[in-house]
């Protein structure tokens, strides 16, 4: 199937199909568009866009979405990624939450991409200990050598700016939330990657976000209410965890935030509204850096 450009993409109008009581998008109403607004309106009702009470693949968490979110299926979030986005394919998703009043092909789309790693029980003794400070200027400087490999391969450098929202894990709901700012040397605008980590029994539910940082006010207000309804089913949970049969991971919370189980899913290429601006299909590189991340750390917990 043909990859839709941004350029099509850019030229969506922001309202999605509507959901039927079924739960999946209805073809939009004809009307008078333009061919590039009827491609990506013909592309949108292609996906089943679902609602409520979603149980993820496998059963292994639930998220309850307000009205105001649409949930997509794997199939259908690697559709939208790849084909939409201009992402690599082969991402791997348990699906994605997309706002239901904004068109995610538009300049003002954004979503939440959803991934499971099961690496084993993450232990939070380390969670009060961390200085985020210190950290920062790790991952700044890990980020920086893995931009040498970037810039060979003839890609515009990635630099973590800073934090746009500091960690802050809830060791009672063994949640943990932050955000990254980035900036590309290849554009003008800045890029938000905010992280959410739910712990469980045998591994992490994550779900990241990718929009623009001039987003950044509604993404705040937006996350907190997925998070409240992302749950690990019974069985499943933290509490669940049985130190007799259950693995253990190798790292703890400094190493989530820094890029262990995070850094496998590639930190999504869609940086945000200036990539349809600028009619851009991919920014890669961030699987190098993913790669150097976990290394990093594997070497520092085995110290």
């Amino acid at each position: 199937m043909a990859i839709f450009s941004f350029s099509i993409a850019a030229q969506a109008t922001d309202q999605l199909p509507q959901v039927d009581s079924a739960s999946e998008a209805t073809q939009p109403t004809p009307e008078a568009v333009s061919p590039a607004q009827d491609g990506a309106q013909t592309f949108l009702a292609s996906l089943k866009f679902q609602t409520g009470k979603i149980t993820l693949p496998n059963g292994i968490a639930t998220i309850d979405l307000p009205t105001n979110f649409h949930y997509l299926p794997p199939e259908d979030s690697e559709k939208l990624l790849v084909e939409g986005w201009g992402n690599p394919p082969g991402n791997n998703t348990l699906g994605m939450i997309i706002p239901t009043e904004t068109n995610p092909l538009s300049q003002s789309g954004w979503g939440v991409v959803i991934t499971y790693d099961e690496d084993g029980h993450v232990k939070d003794e380390d969670a009060d200990k961390i200085d985020y400070t210190s950290l920062l200027k790790t991952m700044q400087e890990e980020s920086e050598a893995a931009n040498k490999e970037r810039v060979k391969q003839g890609y515009g450098a990635m630099h973590l700016v800073g934090w746009a929202e500091p960690p802050s894990y809830d060791k009672t709901a063994r949640k943990l939330v932050w955000a990254k700012e980035y900036s590309s040397d290849k554009q003008g605008e800045h890029s938000l990657n905010y992280n959410i980590r739910v712990l469980g029994r045998k591994g992490v539910l994550v779900l990241n976000a990718v929009a623009g940082m001039n987003q950044i006010s509604q993404i705040k207000s937006e996350m907190p209410l997925i998070l409240a309804v992302t749950e690990f089913s019974k069985g499943n949970r933290y509490a669940d965890f049985d130190s007799k049969t259950d693995h253990t991971a190798e790292y703890g919370i400094a190493a989530l935030v820094a890029g262990g189980v995070a850094a496998k899913m590639g930190l999504f290429a869609k940086l945000g509204v200036f990539l349809l601006a600028f009619k851009k299909f991919i920014i890669i590189g961030f699987v190098a850096l993913a790669a150097f991340l976990r290394s990093v750390f594997s070497r520092k917990s085995g110290k």
